[in-house]
């Protein structure tokens, strides 16, 4: 029997992946797990339920079941949620509505339901009506099942909720620009009904196709969908808001390795770095790389007519035909070798970040001073170099965190992140101990108003590292370390008013190298 089945379901898989002109989807498998829920996807993986469909089979041939849960199937990859980011815009606009995060992710789940549900029957005759008049149906159920005899024009037994699906089918659900508000009114609809049915003791809460999460995407979809989610979030609150109630799908999506997540030892979470490591992956950063340095070794480089009084051993006699004689004789004129390479040509950075008072949180609010850090930081990590970390506000009454040169993202950022208020004062010895034994980039992001300005001046006139200053806004301040810069041909200076100006800056950019 089991191998009966087998047959069948690449049989109708087969047929349905045609229909569907040839999703790219792997093979579905069987499952023995669920008696009610019909099927569940994981990293587009179709695994449908062997009781459910055993059951399903009384009422309908087999193959007619089989096809109508692929067709469910498949139509979300086609239509609905495409992409992870689509998935927690949805389940954002429902939480807004609801409240409440259960409710918003049964409310999704059952809005892109009916989205690719209507696909399907919009793209094909499917067996899905059919299939779902045996379906065993909780409040929920119902009311979704009313909206399809009314939009499908077919009869599944249901004699309820004929005011709310009147009201539920004039939700445009096959406009993808007008989902948004789709969803709002969808879960609004609904509210009473999903409460009820949270409320009731011993309820079953589960989807009949299977409630989705986030494990149906692979770590690859979870990564760039996090990244167009930290792109488009007014501020880190908004984005926390939605990641956070799927931190422990985030952390089951991920590969347990990696550290690009947000995820430090022990795999834990933290929202805010997560927001600004996502949101720099927006923007790339030049490094002007370094010049190429003198070997110190002397090569032969071109010739010049040999005179008498200069030394022999430089003579190239098979092209003075072996004969010493001014004007015939020919001497080779040596220059010195130059070296490159990427490991010569990109330093390590270090970073200086202003979290005083006068900066933003970064927690609450877009820092521009973090995102540019970030971006800076990310800059030279793919470039296989190190970044060291000095977050300072009132320095010398330890306000300050300072984090020696690493390649560990969760690290760097989680000292980027890290945000003090107060004064702003630096700690010159602190600044002089990270650049021990180097001269590393200099990458320096504040809005200037410095109370030890003039010795962080000095510093840099007494150095040759290359330093990129970033201020944010424009003062007094501002404007005297233009000033004072402005002889220096290694000092760069930017100004950042908005996330638009960051890409505008570039790493490393002097006037003229003062190395050779």
């Amino acid at each position: 029997m089991r191998k009966d089945r087998d047959a069948l379901l690449r049989e109708v898989w087969a047929r349905v992946r045609e229909d569907h002109l040839f999703p790219e989807l792997p093979p579905p498998e069987w499952t023995d797990e669920g008696e009610r829920v019909a099927l569940e996807i994981k990293d587009k993986k179709i695994s449908l339920s062997r009781p459910f469909v055993e059951r399903m089979s009384e009422h309908m041939p087999e193959d007619e079941v089989v096809e109508g849960l692929l067709d469910h199937a498949i139509s979300h990859h086609l239509s609905c949620p495409w992409d992870f980011r689509t998935h927690m815009k949805l389940y954002a606009e429902a939480k807004q509505t609801l409240k409440e995060p259960g409710l918003a992710q049964l409310a999704t789940g059952y809005f892109m339901d009916v989205v690719a549900d209507t696909y399907a029957m919009r793209r094909k005759e499917s067996p899905l009506p059919r299939l779902y008049r045996y379906f065993e149906r909780d409040e929920v159920d119902e009311a979704i099942h009313a909206l399809y005899q009314r939009i499908w024009g077919v009869d599944l037994g249901i004699e309820r909720h004929e005011r709310i699906a009147r009201r539920l089918s004039r939700i445009p659900y096959l406009d993808r620009r007008r989902w948004t508000a789709s969803i709002r009114r969808f879960s609004k609809l609904l509210h009473a009904l999903l409460v009820k049915e949270e409320e009731q003791e011993g309820a079953n809460d589960e989807n009949p196709m299977g409630n989705h999460d986030l494990q149906q995407y692979s770590a690859q979809e979870v990564e760039s969908g996090l990244k167009d989610l930290a792109r488009d979030a007014a501020s880190p609150t908004e984005f926390k808001e939605i990641v956070e109630d799927f931190e422990e799908e985030i952390l089951e999506a991920t590969d347990p390795r990696e550290e690009g997540m947000g995820l430090g030892s022990g795999r834990s979470f933290d929202a805010d770095v997560l927001y600004y490591m996502k949101l720099a992956e927006n923007y790339s950063l030049p490094v002007r790389t370094m010049p190429s340095r003198n070997s110190g070794a002397l090569y032969p480089h071109h010739h010049l007519p040999w005179e008498i009084g200069k030394p022999y051993h430089d003579i190239d006699p098979w092209t003075s035909f072996g004969k010493i004689m001014p004007g015939i004789t020919q001497t080779w004129k040596r220059r010195e070798g130059e070296l490159r390479g990427e490991e010569e040509e990109t330093p390590d950075c270090l970073i200086m970040i202003d979290s005083s008072g006068s900066m933003p949180n970064p927690k609450r609010h877009l820092s521009y001073a973090v995102l540019g850090a970030a971006c800076a930081a990310e800059a030279y990590l793919r470039r296989d170099a190190r970044v060291a970390v000095y977050n300072f506000s009132d320095a010398h009454v330890g306000g300050r965190r300072s984090l020696p040169y690493t390649d560990r993202r969760v690290d760097i950022y989680r000292t980027l992140c890290h945000y003090f208020g107060g004064g702003t004062r630096l700690q010159i010895e602190d600044i002089e101990a990270l650049q021990a034994g180097g001269a590393p980039d200099i990458f320096l992001i504040t809005d200037m108003q410095i109370t030890n300005l003039t010795a962080l001046i000095e510093l840099f006139n007494a150095r040759e590292n290359r330093v990129t200053a970033v201020h944010i806004g424009d003062n007094d301040s501002v404007r005297t370390f233009r000033r004072s810069m402005a002889p220096r041909k290694n000092v760069s200076v930017f100004a950042v008013e908005e996330k638009q100006s960051i890409p505008a800056i570039v790493l490393g950019k002097v006037k003229e190298y003062l190395y050779s």
